[in-house]
């Protein structure tokens, strides 16, 4: 059943056509990356989903509904779209508090989000004197009020450490493990592919592609990682039959072949081998050839 729809959505911002006639559905209990280069449209599109931006034409719903008419909307739905909102002076315990209330959420939940962002040791410190990063858990805190069933995040990974990227990962592993529906924007693809069941790629406002990861990586191009005593002769050997060779240490991958062509090659080429893998298409590569065609619009 879908859960987070959006039919033919289009906005644009004075000459700029920032989303094209955008439709898709995600299913309930899935995690899937939303994923565009910057100007592709993905910002508008989200805020368009929770009712920030009117759409010029077609609309978004969640569980079958407007955002605005959404019942329960905080139990149903929660977003962070960006790190912002969050009075400097005020503290991070009394800022889930006001929250809280617009969300009619009992006050015991505060201190059960904080364990789950990892901020019970800074609820006493100001806003204005935490790092982006813990900011970014903040937001998160507050979008987990309400216990709800559908996260929506905007590059949640954004000013956070190694460590925080870690524990990001974990927590929306976690709630993938709990059967709730999460949409995240991230420009951290290797992320992506760690929590997501599948992919929604958009390229100037159009959709490129929607499909499961492994349906998508499918599409890719292989990868072979080769082991060879000689690089430079192997390398020059494969490039001249019109093959992209990366230099990876001391060895080579070796983009859009088999390892059975590899090896070919390198047999004729009397170049001896002492390793050759292939390995599946990663969700980077997937990404560049699906958005390399259609040059972005400076859109929003």
């Amino acid at each position: 059943m879908a859960v987070i729809e959006a039919e033919a959505l289009t906005k644009s911002f004075g000459p700029v056509l920032a989303v094209d006639d955008l439709s898709f559905a995600i299913e309930a209990g899935t995690v899937v990356g939303f994923l565009g280069r910057n100007g592709a449209g993905k910002t508008t599109t989200l805020r368009m989903l929770v009712g920030l931006v009117r759409p010029d034409a077609g609309r978004a719903t969640i569980a079958g509904h407007p955002y605005a008419k959404l019942p329960a909307r905080a139990r149903r739905v929660g977003a962070v779209l960006e790190a912002s909102g969050i009075h400097p002076g005020r503290k991070v315990r009394d800022h889930l508090r006001v929250r809280a209330v617009a969300a009619g959420v009992d006050n015991r939940r505060i201190a059960e989000v904080l364990d789950q962002v990892e901020l019970a040791g800074a609820a006493d410190r100001r806003a204005g004197s935490l790092s982006l990063g813990m900011r970014q858990r903040l937001a998160l805190a507050a979008a987990l009020l309400g216990d709800p069933e559908v996260l929506i995040l905007d590059e949640p990974a954004n000013g956070l450490d190694p460590e925080g990227v870690r524990w990001l990962r974990g927590l929306l592993r976690g709630l993938a493990r709990e059967g709730r529906t999460v949409l995240v924007s991230s420009h951290v693809l290797a992320e992506v592919a760690e929590v997501a069941t599948s992919a929604l790629i958009i390229d100037a406002g159009r959709l490129v592609a929607h499909a499961p990861l492994a349906e998508l990586l499918a599409r890719g191009p292989q990868r072979v990682r080769v082991r060879t005593p000689q690089p430079a002769q192997l390398a020059e050997t494969l490039s001249e039959h019109g093959l992209r060779v990366e230099v990876e240490g001391e060895g080579l991958a070796v983009v859009g072949a088999s390892p059975e062509q590899v090896a070919t090659l390198a047999a004729r080429g009397a170049v001896p081998v002492l390793e050759c893998v292939g390995e599946p298409a990663d969700l980077e590569e997937v990404f560049f050839q699906l958005t390399s065609t259609s040059p972005a619009e400076p859109t929003r």
